[in-house]
């Protein structure tokens, strides 16, 4: 089992290149936005219920995934590496995978702030994301987060054995997944 983690900053461009590479290998995307979006009508995700409700769901997919005899997850993920606590998560949700035998894959993008603002804005990411259809305030919370946060790790700063950054600034999806599923035999 493949368990394929792609993180980078907001409007990187991560569920469309996981929906990309769920079309060419026999892996399902399980995007974060995917709980977000289920938990939202009820409770933000920046509140305590909604952050735990968020939590739960993913760990329980996450954990039956892993027992399963499915060949693979695909999980894109905002990861802040100043964050102990994203960095414990990431271990924790690593180690699920491998503990069943899995090998986990991680997958780095980044792309340049002009695209990714422009990106922000597209009809595609704003229908799997409805909690981002208020433009103005994704854009703010962008450009926020990377101010607070160090969202792409400095090179050289991720050593694992399986692990790929890719700067897809002016590449498509379809070329930055066949380069995953090459890169990682998938």
């Amino acid at each position: 089992m493949k368990f394929v983690i792609i993180f980078g900053p907001q409007a990187v461009g991560k569920m469309t290149v996981g929906q990309e590479l769920e079309k060419i290998t026999d892996l399902k995307l399980f995007h974060n936005h995917m709980t977000i979006e289920l938990v939202s009508p009820y409770f933000s995700y920046g509140t305590p219920q909604g952050k735990r409700l968020v939590s739960l769901f993913r760990q329980e997919i996450f954990e039956e995934v892993a027992k399963s005899n499915l060949p693979g997850l695909i999980f894109t993920y905002v990861w802040a590496f100043d964050s102990k606590e994203d960095a414990e998560y990431i271990r924790k949700i690593s180690e699920l995978f491998t503990a069943h035998g899995g090998q986990v894959c991680y997958v780095e993008l980044e792309a340049d702030m002009p695209e990714r603002l422009k990106r922000n804005r597209s009809p595609h990411r704003l229908l799997h994301k409805a909690t981002k259809r208020n433009v103005e305030w994704s854009e703010q919370d962008l450009l926020d987060s990377m101010n607070k946060h160090q969202l792409n790790s400095v090179p050289g700063e991720f050593t694992h054995e399986h692990y790929i950054r890719i700067n897809n600034t002016h590449t498509s999806p379809e070329e930055v997944a066949e380069a995953i599923k090459k890169r990682f035999d998938l």
